[in-house]
């Protein structure tokens, strides 16, 4: 087996500590930027249904499908920000 060359490998100290920290913490958990993303982006969703559906539901109109929709943005809200804390709560861990 061929042993590596040092000469031909950069070493860990020619990259910035600080560009170092990021790598590693990107690959114990790949993507967290994203999917962080899509959580605000599913939250924002949400709350925009949840604002309309629920200006319906207090006028009073279509009531037998305002209701339900109206909670299902209440749902999506919800699963959005359970997600986010979860995303979070792995990071104060070590990275899981």
């Amino acid at each position: 087996m061929v042993q590596p060359d040092p000469e031909n490998h950069p070493s860990q100290r020619s990259v910035n500590p600080e560009q170092y920290a990021r790598l590693k913490a990107e690959i114990a958990a790949p993507y967290r930027n994203i999917r962080k993303f899509i959580y605000i982006a599913g939250g924002a969703s949400g709350f925009i249904g949840a604002f309309v559906f629920f200006f319906q539901v207090l006028a009073g109109r279509n009531l037998e499908t305002a209701l339900p929709n109206f909670a299902l943005q209440l749902g999506v809200i919800g699963i959005a920000v359970f997600l986010w804390r979860w995303e979070s709560r792995g990071k104060g861990k070590g990275e899981r």
